[in-house]
This record gives C-alpha cells, structure tokens and sequence, in this order.
C-alpha cells in the first residue's frame, strides 16, 4: 500500500550515546520515523550502534557522515537511517568550509525526489558556524528550489523563538559564550534569507526548548535543533514538534511530518 506520509526526525545523541542506547532506540522505536538523523556519533565507526537505530525503526538503508577531527581527536559523525532508500548520500567535511560534516542525500518523495542535508554546525561561535551555514546554502542552491530538507544541531539561535528579556544577562551570569554577547542570530537569519524555512514555527509549537540547561544555578533554556524546508516543501508539512526524550539524550528532539499527496 502506497504511504501516504513521511516522517523526519533530528536528535543529536550526545557523546556518542553508548551507554544510552536502549533509550535512544526505544524512543525511535516509539516514534517509528520514517528517516532518523542524528548528531554526536562518536564511535559509531564499526557500524553497531546505526545498525541498532536501524533495527529500531525497521530501516533499510544507512549511512555514517565521518565528520573532520576536532582539535581533541574527537570526530562527530553525522547518522542517517531510513526507511525509505537513499538514492545517494555524500559526505562534506572539508576543515576550511565546515565544523563537523555536512552530509547531502537523496530520498524518493512521491514520483520525485527530496533533497537532503544532514548536519551537526560548530559549537564554537556564531563567525564558524556562518561558515556551515554558508556552504549548506551553497550545496542546496540548486535543490531549494525543488524539494529540499536540512536538519541537525546548529548550535544557533532563532530570533524566532521566545527568549526572555534578561535572557543577555543570564548568559554572562552563567559564563555562556557560544552564543556571544549579546546573543546573535546572523545563521538563522542568514538560513532564512536563503529560503529555508523553520518547521517549528511553520506550525505554532506547544513547546519549542530543545536543551534545557543549568549553568551554576542559572537556567538557560534554547533550541538548537531544527527541521528546516525549502518554499516547495512547506505547502507539504503536516506537523512539526518538539519530542522529549526522557533522558536518551540531553537535547530533545525535533519531528516533522509531511503529506506524500498531491506532489508535483
């Protein structure tokens, strides 16, 4: 029987996750998407862990985007399972266009094609993460005007989202730099400037923390975690949500689900 939907989810699965692992299968289990992308696979060359979040949705094509080195020797690869067969996946990890990995897929999308980039941005600052920002943009200015998806970890900010007013004050106070002081929004708004267009949003979220933190005392709540699309797909979005993941993780997940009907 023809599907009438498909379903994306983004988790970044934190360091690796081997210790987590039942419940970040578990989750996925329970959520049973269609394409799972995901963030922080340290370790995951030998392909054990994928091959458990395959099991868990019941995936037949994988692919591990083996991100650059960092500094520490740590690499965090970039994860895609699906249950529906990537027509091709490429990896970009170039040290001087990007922070971890960028990967670029294909997948069926009714009788056409969707256009994927699966991606985990620098972590450092906003000046780095613009780069990956920047070459997404430019690997998808073809694709974005088709049927186009980008989701991961951005580790950015959306002017979008409801910080509060002291929320400046409550990074100094909590020695949080990543985000600069004040805080910058220049990779969202430099995203959707592009065309690309933030699910979320798209659809009036209950909820919208990703990463509930605590830094000496001070809460700092933020999304970093996004379902972006480009102007053709979003007519096609159904719903958007933030998924709480109970601990598999310590960011929560984004899931978007889009209709299969009346494509072209």
């Amino acid at each position: 029987m023809p599907r009438d939907t498909l379903s994306v989810i983004t988790l970044n699965v934190l360091f690796g996750g081997e210790e987590r692992m039942d419940l970040i299968t578990s989750l996925l289990h329970r959520e049973q998407p269609d394409l799972v992308i995901l963030q922080e696979c340290l370790g995951w060359e030998d392909g054990e862990r994928l091959r458990q979040v395959a099991k868990a949705i019941d995936a037949t094509d994988v692919h591990l985007g083996r991100a650059r080195a960092r500094a520490s020797g740590n690499r965090y690869h970039v994860g895609i399972a699906s249950r529906v067969p990537l027509l091709f996946a490429r990896t970009h990890n170039d040290a001087r266009e990007v922070g971890h990995c960028i990967v670029e897929f294909a997948i069926p999308f009714a009788q056409t094609t969707l256009h994927g980039f699966a991606t985990h941005f620098d972590a450092s600052s906003e000046d780095l993460r613009l780069k990956d920002a920047r070459k997404v943009n430019s690997l998808a200015a073809g694709p974005a005007e088709g049927f186009a998806l980008l989701a991961g970890d951005l580790n950015a900010l959306s002017p979008r989202d409801p910080y509060p007013p002291d929320f400046d004050a409550r990074l100094v106070a909590a020695a949080t730099d990543k985000y600069g002081h004040p805080a910058r929004f220049d990779v969202i708004r430099t995203l959707e400037a592009f065309g690309w267009s933030d699910t979320l949003h798209a659809t009036s979220p209950e909820h919208w923390v990703t990463a509930h933190r605590d830094r000496g005392g001070v809460p700092i709540d933020t999304r970093t975690d996004y379902v972006f699309v480009s102007p053709r797909l979003l007519p096609h979005l159904l719903r958007a949500r933030v998924v709480d993941t109970h601990g598999a993780s310590d960011h929560n997940a984004v899931a978007a689900t889009f209709s299969l009907t009346n494509v072209r």
